[in-house]
C-alpha cells in the first residue's frame, strides 16, 4: 500500500511542470498556488508513507534550509516593499520550489524513483515542445493563441519565447545523457537520440540566444560527469540530430515566424514534417548501432575537468555579456535568426537599473517585486517589464545581500549534494548534473525563476541530488519479532 502511495506521489512530482507548463507555465497566481498546494502535499505523502531517519548531510540542509530562508525573507519585504502584493506572490513561488525541491528529495530515495527522472523529464519537455512546433508542422489542423511581442517565436503553451528555449535546452541535455547511458535500455537511448531532433528544432525556433547557451553549459558538464566515449558518441549525435533538424526548419518563414499564406504555411510544415522524421528516425538507428558495437572506454580528462569546466563557462557567460553591453543599433532586433549573430539586448539596461536599485538598499534590498518600480522611475525608454531578466541581479536589487547570501547557500547547497551523489553513484548523479548546469546558466540571463513550469524541472533535478547525495539515509530498522520459547 505504502509503496503504490510513494510510486503515486512520485509519478506527479516529475509529471507536474508539463500539466503546468499547459497552465501558462504556472506565471499567474491560480495555477501556482494550485501548484503549490499539490508540492506540499507531496512532502506530507512522502513524510507518512516513506518516515526514515533525518538527513545530515551539509549540502541537504544547506540546500533546503538556505531556500526555505530565502522563502521567508521574501515574504518579510512585504513591510518595505512599493508593492506589498508583489512581495507576497513572490514569497509564494519560493515556498512552492521549497517544497518542490523537499519532496522530490524525500521521494527519489530508491533506486528505481532515480532511474525514471531522466527519462519521465526528457518526455515532459518532447511533450511540451512537440506541442509547440506543431502548429508549425500542421497548420491546416491546429491554431494557438499568438502573442505579438513573440514575433513568431516558438511561445506555446508557455507564452513565452525563451523559456520554451530553457525547456527545450533541458530535455535536449536529458535526452543526450540518456542516449549515452549503456545501463539504458537499447531501444530507450535509441528514442532519446531520436528525441534530440524535435527539442533541437524547438530550441531554434525559440531564437534563445541564452538556451542556445545554457544547453552548450549542460552538454560541457555532462561530457565531465560522465566521461565516457559512449557518452560522447551520443551527445554528437544528438547535436547532429539536433542541428540538421534546425536546418530543415531554417529556410521555411511559415515555421520561423509564422509568415505567409496557410496554402504556402501548410507545404512548408508538410515537408519539414517529412524531414523531421527521417531525421528522428536516422538518429535513432544510428544510436543502435552504437549502442551494440560500443565500448566501456572512458575518455582521458584532466584531473581538474571539473573546475575547468566551470571556468569555460563563467568565462563564455561574462564574455558575452561584456560585449553585448556594448553593442548599439538604431533598428529594432528582429525575431529570426539574425538573432543569433548579435548580443544586442534590452536586458542590460533592465540590469543597470536592479544595479542602481542595490545601490540604494544594499543590505536589504528595495523589497521583493520592486524592481519594476524602479524600471518605471529610471527606464531609458518606453519598454514594459515586470522583471530584470536575471535572478541573481534581480535578488540582489529586491532583498539585498541578505538575499544573495540566502540564494548562494542553495545553489551551494546542491552543488555539494551533486558531488556526493557522483561520487556516490556517478551514472545516476551525471543527468541531473548537466541539467542543474543548464538551469544554473541561464538563469542570470533570464527571468526563469518566475516561470514554475522550467523552474520546477531544475528542482526535481535538484532534489534527486540531495536524495541520492545523502548517505545518511536508510530505512529505519524494524523491531525484530519475538520468537516463540522453544519446547
Amino acid at each position: 500500500m505504502r509503496a503504490g502511495v510513494t510510486y503515486a506521489a512520485c509519478a506527479v512530482l516529475l509529471g507536474g511542470a508539463t500539466v503546468l507548463a499547459f497552465f501558462t507555465g504556472g506565471y499567474f497566481d491560480e495555477p501556482r498556488a494550485w501548484a503549490g498546494l499539490v508540492a506540499w502535499a507531496l512532502v506530507a505523502v512522502a513524510l507518512i508513507a516513506e518516515p526514515r531517519t533525518m538527513p545530515r548531510s551539509r549540502g541537504w540542509w544547506l540546500a533546503v534550509g538556505g531556500l526555505a530562508l530565502l522563502g521567508a525573507w521574501t515574504l518579510l519585504s512585504m513591510i518595505w516593499a512599493p508593492i506589498a502584493g508583489n512581495a507576497y506572490h513572490a514569497g509564494q513561488i519560493v515556498l512552492l520550489y521549497t517544497g518542490v525541491l523537499l519532496a522530490a528529495a524525500l521521494l527519489l530515495r530508491a533506486s528505481a524513483a532515480q532511474r525514471s527522472v531522466e527519462p519521465v523529464l526528457a518526455a515532459g519537455a518532447l511533450v511540451v515542445i512537440g506541442y509547440g512546433i506543431s502548429e508549425r508542422l500542421l497548420p491546416g489542423l491546429l491554431h494557438f493563441a499568438r502573442s505579438v511581442s513573440a514575433q513568431g517565436r516558438l511561445e506555446q503553451p508557455l507564452t513565452y519565447w525563451n523559456a520554451m528555449g530553457e525547456i527545450a535546452a533541458l530535455g535536449f541535455v536529458l535526452s543526450a545523457r540518456i542516449a549515452g547511458d549503456p545501463e539504458r535500455p537499447r531501444p530507450l537511448r535509441a528514442g532519446a537520440a531520436a528525441a534530440a531532433a524535435p527539442l533541437g528544432m524547438g530550441l531554434y525556433l525559440s531564437f534563445s540566444r541564452g538556451a542556445l547557451f545554457a544547453c552548450a553549459a549542460g552538454l560541457v558538464a555532462l561530457i565531465v560527469a560522465a566521461p565516457r566515449r559512449a557518452q560522447l558518441e551520443a551527445i554528437l549525435v544528438s547535436i547532429g540530430a539536433g542541428v540538421l533538424a534546425s536546418l530543415a526548419a531554417a529556410p521555411f518563414k511559415g515555421l520561423t515566424s509564422l509568415a505567409g499564406a496557410l496554402s504556402t504555411r501548410e507545404r512548408q510544415g508538410a515537408i519539414a514534417l517529412v524531414l523531421l522524421a527521417l531525421i528522428a528516425g536516422c538518429a535513432a538507428a544510428v544510436q543502435l548501432y552504437l549502442a551494440r558495437r560500443e565500448s566501456t572506454a572512458a575518455l582521458r580528462l584532466p584531473s581538474h575537468a571539473g573546475w575547468a569546466a566551470l571556468v569555460v563557462i563563467c568565462a563564455g557567460l561574462a564574455l558575452a555579456i561584456a560585449l553585448g553591453a556594448k553593442e548599439g543599433t538604431t533598428t529594432p532586433l528582429s525575431a529570426g535568426a539574425s538573432r543569433y549573430v548579435t548580443l544586442q539586448s534590452n536586458r542590460y539596461a533592465y540590469w543597470r537599473v536592479a544595479l542602481r536599485a542595490f545601490g540604494h538598499e544594499p543590505l536589504r534590498g528595495v523589497g521583493a517585486g520592486g524592481w519594476s518600480v524602479w524600471w518605471l522611475r529610471y527606464r531609458p525608454f518606453d519598454d514594459f517589464a515586470q522583471d530584470a531578466h536575471s535572478l541573481p541581479l534581480q535578488t540582489l536589487a529586491e532583498l539585498g545581500l541578505i538575499g544573495i547570501a540566502l540564494l548562494a547557500a542553495f545553489f551551494g547547497g546542491v552543488a555539494l549534494a551533486a558531488r556526493d551523489a557522483h561520487r556516490r553513484a556517478a551514472g545516476l548523479a551525471a543527468g541531473p548534473i548537466a541539467g542543474c548546469v543548464a538551469y544554473a546558466a541561464h538563469a542570470p540571463l533570464d527571468w526563469d525563476w518566475q516561470m514554475p513550469a522550467v523552474t520546477i524541472v531544475a528542482m526535481v533535478l535538484a532534489g534527486a541530488l540531495l536524495a541520492l547525495g545523502d548517505f545518511s539515509w536508510r530505512p529505519r530498522a524494524r523491531a525484530p519479532t519475538a520468537m516463540p520459547d522453544a519446547p
